[in-house]
């Protein structure tokens, strides 16, 4: 008997080869071997509780900053949505909000209660989930200047609390253990005027529409700044800003920001980042590292990336 065929109980829904491009921004990539979307945490911990421990399980959130390869993903891929998972919650100078909430509304429930710092959310196309795992931040800001605590589940079903310096933090990066489904945070901010963190953020939203292809498709920034430089300022000098590869190509408003022109493939994004870290080397001499996730199998007869 297969795995797919001795699953546990939920009260969610359990999904078999389904595909996952209408997840993504991208809107490529293959199937997941099963899909599941828990009702809520605890049938999420009793889902994993009861699952193989040997059948492979990754995280899905709004599929803002991740290539799912053409081959699908191998295993159980969870996704977090619904009220279960989105609430945002104000009391005093603390925000709680959900894995499944938008960065944006974060900023804007925090606006709301006159609790300001985490304006820069707005400015971050994502959910808190994946805010926690890869400390997200932009203009000047990132999660660890705010983050007081975290909840997730872990693979074994058991629920765990992480404060902020359990995950140290670095750009981009989380030392929190890999296994972590987070299911909430815990921010403080500073007392301000609700209209004047408002405007704050009416800014970034005004900034990141004028200068980022908000309207395409596509997915977070690429690449991470490499120290001492700007990754958008590197492909530009190397040539690659609004040069087509197959159906992908980084856009020629922001050129950190891959675009689905048509009918890419994920095949055609990863190779296009691959190609531009190549030349970016070699003319530059400057490695670049992905900053968007690239995850499960490569489509028949490609490469699958590194």
């Amino acid at each position: 008997m297969s795995w797919r065929e001795a699953l546990p109980a939920v009260r969610g829904r359990l999904l078999k080869d389904e595909p996952l491009s209408p997840f993504t921004w991208f809107r490529v990539g293959g199937a997941a071997d099963l899909l599941f979307l828990p009702a809520d945490a605890e049938d999420l911990a009793d889902f994993l509780r009861g699952l193989d421990p040997a059948v492979p399980v990754t995280v899905l959130g709004v599929g803002s900053n991740v290539i799912i390869r053409d081959g699908g993903i191998e295993g159980v891929v969870v996704r977090l949505a619904g009220k279960a998972f989105g609430q945002v919650t104000t009391e005093g100078l603390r925000v709680t909000a959900g894995a499944a909430a938008l960065d944006a509304m974060v900023a804007r429930a925090a606006a709301k209660a006159g609790i300001a710092g985490l304006e820069f959310y707005a400015g971050i196309p994502g959910s808190i989930g994946g805010a926690l795992t890869m400390n997200a931040g932009c203009y000047g800001a990132e999660t660890k200047d705010l983050l007081v605590s975290a909840t997730g589940i872990d693979r074994s079903g058991a629920r765990r609390d992480f404060t902020l310096s359990d995950f140290g933090y670095t750009y981009r990066h989380s030392q929190a253990p890999a296994d972590i489904i987070w299911i909430e945070a815990v921010y403080q901010g500073q007392a301000d005027d609700p209209a004047a963190i408002t405007a704050r953020i009416d800014e970034i939203t005004a900034r990141r529409e004028t200068t980022q292809p908000i309207r395409e498709k596509t997915g977070g920034s690429t690449f991470k700044n490499p120290p001492g430089h700007s990754a958008w300022k590197l492909v530009d000098e190397a040539g690659w800003r609004g040069k087509p590869h197959g159906g992908a190509m980084f856009s020629p408003l922001h050129s950190n920001f891959m675009i689905n022109t048509g009918e890419a493939t994920a095949a055609d994004l990863e190779g296009l980042g691959e190609a531009v870290r190549a030349d970016v080397a070699l003319k530059l001499g400057v490695s670049l590292d992905w900053e968007i996730k690239r995850i499960g199998r490569a489509g028949k007869g490609l490469g699958g990336g590194g």
